[in-house]
């Protein structure tokens, strides 16, 4: 994954349904201000707060967003570490499915933003040490 210089407004703008136009504007207010991060894009469809480099015992390495989303046709996709308490905070998440490092909803009002406000400083926490 690589950070672009892409224009993060435009990508949202571009977005053919309304809804995740204002659910994405929404989700970057809220990871600034809980990340401390500006967004950036990262590939072309996918806004990241914050960056960290990863070294695998493989050797593979790379840069990826401390924490990101991707409004995708299907869902709103959430790139977030899978912290210790994650699964317990998932409990209060609202309606979504999830993966490892993805949670996936359909809109901004299926779910508690309180508990994603939460869920964003331990995720980066996690991933800073993890990652020093």
């Amino acid at each position: 994954m690589i950070e672009t210089s892409k224009s993060v407004t435009a990508f949202i703008k571009s977005l053919p349904d309304k809804q995740k136009q204002e659910d994405s504007f929404a989700l970057i207010e809220i990871m600034k201000k809980h990340s401390g991060f500006q967004p950036k894009m990262w590939g072309s469809s996918i806004v990241g707060f914050g960056s960290y480099h990863y070294q695998y015992e493989s050797a593979h390495e790379g840069d990826a967003p401390l924490i990101a989303f991707s409004p995708r046709k299907a869902a709103i996709v959430l790139y977030i570490s899978n912290f210790d308490k994650k699964e317990n905070m998932l409990k209060e998440f609202g309606k979504h499915k999830s993966s490892t490092a993805c949670i996936y909803f359909k809109k901004l009002e299926d779910i508690n933003v309180d508990t994603l406000k939460k869920m964003i400083p331990i995720s980066i926490k996690f991933i800073k040490a993890m990652y020093k």
